[in-house]
């Protein structure tokens, strides 16, 4: 896929699925990403920071085989290399990470990056990368343990985004079927949920549960 076709993937359908298997109640990450694309996602990234290098490399090999059968985009955190090695459509980066100007010589033109800010001064700094980058991830909107360590940012910043971001966008960070209208609320259209989804006994059930909360 072209980086707009990806990109097309990302805005096709509401829910940004995210792994996250130590939350999946013992259920394998092929298996969770079974249901979520059978219930609509078609943008998945990858999150696994513990597993070795060859365990991920293995495991997203899979994964890439079943993204592609269901014309889903796959995204890799954070492992640039080994968005490259399973020939991924993306990698997601953090503040912390390579620099996106780094990550887009690594990977070329063809793949997307994703990029996660936390406030408006790191926003506006990925407004004038919006050549290098294809989206941002602003959060996390509420606390969660995904990142026990970030404080969240609230519906300011998501309402900030909505106004003046200059890429697409996704909200994240402790959004579940209870507060997710609330967030839309306040102007996102894209959400990642991982535990609210990765726990839930029906993933595909719960995936039906969080689109018809979008529309009340």
């Amino acid at each position: 896929m072209t980086r707009q076709e990806i990109m097309e993937r990302f805005n096709e359908f509401p829910i940004y699925g995210i792994t996250a298997e130590a939350a999946s109640n013992g259920r394998k990450n092929i298996d969770v990403v079974t249901a979520m694309l059978r219930a609509g996602i078609r943008f998945i990234q990858y999150r696994e920071k513990t597993k070795s290098a060859l365990a991920r490399y293995e495991e997203c090999l899979q994964i890439r085989r079943l993204t592609r059968d269901f014309g889903a985009a796959l995204i890799i955190d954070d492992f640039v290399d080994l968005a490259l090695a399973v020939e991924a459509d993306g990698v997601h980066i953090g503040q912390e990470d390579l620099p996106p100007q780094t990550v887009r010589r690594l990977v070329g033109d063809n793949m997307v990056i994703g990029l996660s800010t936390h406030s408006p001064l790191q926003l506006a700094a990925a407004n004038k990368l919006k050549t290098v980058i294809d989206y941002v991830g602003i959060g996390p909107v509420f606390a969660t343990k995904t990142k026990a360590t970030a404080k969240p940012v609230g519906f300011d910043y998501v309402e900030y985004a909505a106004q003046n971001s200059s890429v697409p966008f996704v909200a994240i960070g402790g959004i579940k079927e209870e507060n997710i209208f609330d967030v839309w609320e306040h102007g996102a259209r894209i959400f990642a949920v991982v535990t609210d989804i990765t726990q839930a006994e029906d993933i595909e059930q719960k995936i039906q549960n969080l689109i018809k909360k979008l529309k009340k």
